[in-house]
């Protein structure tokens, strides 16, 4: 495998509140190599876009505040960058394709001029006149498939069909030439004939500009088709990672197969099952390992400390007791 291009290191995020400090990511350890398509996956709720804005440095603060832990790219430590760089990192060498393209796009302004601004402020846009900044940006929108892209960098995001503005998020994040890629839900509030159209085409554009990617979702049947590489996430820590074949072959942490047995079945062999509980409160978290109070193989020192992560084989750990040397659960 490449060298990281991204990597995070337990790092641990919070949200100060009414209620007191709400402990989100909880030493969170993942990278992303040069040209690989990584899959984030996990319940609603379990921090998955909070990584996502942690790594772009977007999170409000306050109330969020990086507690502890360290993001690499390109062996830049990116919470070190001035607020005088930090526009530049964001509009050259990280892009973000966000789950609600309403609220990504700005009303007041017509696509072309947010656009053209996305490529004319990145190193995309270096050198260029208007005029050929203005025709990259309506190649950006060929290349994801608009058609008649000058008459469209003239609408409004609201003349635009969903799919349509779907379409332009995408085009912003490939447009500024990016060497990472943060799809956030890309396809949340589409209907499904249109999410496969998305999801297929940006696997395309990912795949002709080898752009390493992180996928943020929890459609498990898109992470299957779509990664090289998973990680399995539950209320702040990482489970599982593996290589998506090994992943959904030899699933080993039990919310990593409660996941999988919740996946619809459409073959007559009986109704999807669930996970029993919710995902825990945040401002008090349970001890140990967070998954312990719903998991069905939980041991005594599951409640007693946090399980590192234990490596299974070459492309495969997982933070569990059922593993590695305290296996026996005494």
């Amino acid at each position: 495998m490449n060298a990281p291009l991204l990597f995070v290191q337990d790092l641990h995020v919070g949200f100060k509140v009414y209620r007191g400090l709400l402990h989100v990511l909880n030493g969170v350890q993942l990278s992303v190599s040069e040209s690989e398509k990584v899959g984030l996956v996990g319940e609603t709720g379990c921090g998955k876009t909070t990584i996502a804005k942690s790594i772009l440095r977007i999170l409000p603060s306050p109330p969020a505040r990086v507690l502890d832990g360290s993001i690499r790219f390109r062996a830049r430590e990116v919470l070190d960058i001035s607020a005088r760089h930090l526009r530049a990192f964001r509009a050259s060498e990280v892009a973000m394709i966000f789950q609600d393209p309403t609220a990504a796009l700005n009303p007041v302004f017509t696509i072309g001029s947010q656009l053209m601004d996305s490529i004319k402020y990145s190193t995309a846009g270096n050198g260029l006149s208007r005029r050929q900044i203005f025709k990259r940006a309506a190649s950006a929108l060929e290349d994801v498939s608009l058609p008649d892209a000058e008459r469209i960098l003239k609408c409004y995001p609201v003349q635009l069909s969903g799919g349509m503005r779907q379409r332009v998020c995408i085009a912003l994040a490939i447009a500024t030439e990016a060497g990472l890629l943060l799809a956030d839900e890309p396809t949340t509030s589409l209907d499904v004939t249109i999410q496969d159209q998305v999801l297929r085409l940006l696997g395309t554009l990912v795949e002709e500009r080898e752009t390493s990617t992180l996928l943020i979702t929890h459609s498990l049947g898109v992470v299957r088709e779509w990664t090289d590489r998973v990680y399995v996430m539950y209320a702040g820590s990482i489970v599982e990672t593996a290589a998506t074949k090994i992943l959904y072959e030899d699933p080993s942490h039990p919310y990593t197969r409660g996941l999988l047995q919740a996946i619809p079945k459409l073959t007559g062999q009986g109704i999807a099952a669930g996970i029993d509980g919710r995902i825990p409160d945040y401002a008090h978290p349970p001890s140990g390992c967070r998954f312990h109070p719903r998991c069905p193989q939980a041991m005594k020192i599951c409640a007693e400390r946090r399980p590192p992560l234990v490596r299974l084989g070459e492309q495969h750990q997982v933070a569990c007791f059922l593993y590695g040397e305290d296996s026996d659960g005494e």
